[in-house]
């Protein structure tokens, strides 16, 4: 019996596992995977965001801003590899300069550090691949970029290291909930514990609405990335953002922490959760927006 039983290995699964780790506690971390790190938490932009477009006030900008903050020392102390390499925000009309603006007054007051306007020329003084039709940015130089997978198996190691338990192939089809433990089962073995954490992920709806009355749903989301050569890893050294819409943050363009250079993503909705597929118009589409933002992509 535990006292904290965590559902899915991945980055918030094993994050929160190395913390509670820290107290006098019987935790054990379930994952329907062989090993930890299967699920999204190795595949995405791996950015370490600066805080500036979480909406103020939220808890999301209260915590992107303090994690940021933490990253270094983490990153240090867990050995995994980080780099503030600063990211960009590109906007290509004048006549958007006062969302570019909005982003930089938001990200002051989420208390976002060395925040700066710059114009297109300044910019291009830092970035010389930025397109010409790049008006102005927002620099935010606290942006960084991490390994998503190292990240997660650092914080995996330092929890296995500090008495926490890991069991894998053991997927949770059934809570109940009994004199105040929850019983959670595989179909084969019960595991029981005082307080369950839900980090599964895309599946997070699926187990919460077996116990709760308040029944949530997750709308599947995938997004497809080309990530090029390390020949070409130094294209841009920021990570380069195109100004939000309501759709996401756009296609971004990014060095990767091992050198190579990554671009990406789109956003679609799909029904099946486990669709990973790509396709050519994809890739495609990506490669032009891209295009838009940097010069001599690949």
């Amino acid at each position: 019996m535990y006292d904290v039983v965590i559902i899915g290995a991945g980055v918030i699964g094993t994050a929160a596992a190395r913390e509670l780790a820290k107290y006098k506690l019987q935790i054990c971390v379930v994952e329907k995977h062989s090993d930890v790190n299967m699920g999204t938490s190795k595949a995405n932009s791996a950015i370490i965001h600066a805080g500036f477009d979480a909406k103020v006030g939220t808890l999301k900008a209260k915590l992107n801003v303090e994690g940021n903050k933490m990253m270094k020392k983490l990153s240090r102390d867990l050995d995994f590899d980080f780099d503030q390499n600063g990211s960009m925000v590109l906007c290509f009309d004048m006549g958007d300069i006062d969302n570019l603006k909005k982003l930089y007054e938001q990200g002051k007051e989420n208390g976002v550090e060395g925040l700066k306007i710059l114009s297109g020329d300044e910019a291009r003084s830092i970035e010389p691949n930025l397109s010409a039709e790049v008006v102005a940015v927002l620099y935010a130089p606290t942006g960084g970029i991490v390994c998503p997978f190292g990240m997660n198996l650092a914080f995996a190691e330092s929890a296995f290291i500090n008495g926490v338990d890991f069991k894998f192939n053991y997927k949770v089809i059934d809570i109940k909930k009994e004199n105040e433990l929850f019983i959670l089962t595989d179909g084969k073995e019960e595991i029981k514990g005082k307080i369950v954490i839900n980090a599964s992920g895309v599946y997070s709806d699926d187990l919460s609405n077996i116990l709760s009355e308040k029944k949530i749903n997750v709308h599947p989301r995938k997004g497809e990335y080309l990530l090029f050569d390390k020949m070409v890893g130094n294209t841009v050294h920021n990570t380069i953002f195109q100004l939000p819409t309501k759709l996401g943050k756009g296609v971004l363009v990014t060095p990767t922490i091992h050198g190579n250079l990554l671009v990406g993503p789109n956003a679609l909705d799909i029904e099946d959760k486990e669709d990973l597929s790509t396709t050519r118009e994809g890739l495609k589409d990506i490669a032009e927006k891209a295009a838009l933002s940097v010069n001599k992509l690949p």
